[in-house]
């Protein structure tokens, strides 16, 4: 779009259905280099990504001319469907609905991408739910707890 400047930062944060640990060390970069180039087509800027086992963090350079909403569904079916081709794991692969969307300023870059490159260290403190919660609640987003985190007893918690 001509004369369309924007300054878009949002730190994304999504979990694999029923919270299953099932992103391993072995296919985890190549996932993430996945994910990179499908935002990277989309026209989005990639500043930071971390697989954990459980969950997804990605921080971006949004690209204005498309619904973050949709993208990010796109980009879980799409990684969905890598994995599922590339057989990483025996277990079926999918993520849980939804997402958290948290923007940022420019001059909270650095910070952010350092908390999301050591994510493995910032969680042997700090569980992916007490983590999750905070940033909910640090950004004063109204939220059900019942509507949060899907186990296999298809309880939400």
């Amino acid at each position: 779009m001509a004369n369309t400047y924007t300054q878009l930062y949002t730190h994304l944060v999504f979990a694999v259905k029923f919270r299953q640990s099932l992103i391993l060390d072995s296919f985890r970069e190549e996932t993430e280099r996945y994910m990179t180039g499908f935002l990277q087509n989309k026209k989005y800027k990639l500043l930071a990504i971390y697989l954990m086992p459980d969950h997804a963090h990605i921080l971006v350079g949004q690209n204005p001319a498309l619904a973050l909403s949709e993208t990010v569904q796109t980009l879980k079916t799409e990684t969905a469907n890598f994995i599922k081709e590339k057989k990483f794991t025996p277990f079926r692969f999918q993520w849980q609905l939804g997402f958290g969307a948290f923007s940022h300023s420019r001059s909270e870059l650095d910070k952010v991408i350092r908390y999301i490159l050591n994510q493995p260290e910032h969680h042997n403190k700090k569980s992916f739910k007490t983590e999750y919660l905070a940033m909910l609640r640090r950004y004063e987003i109204e939220f059900k707890d019942e509507y949060l985190f899907e186990f296999f007893d298809g309880v939400y918690e």
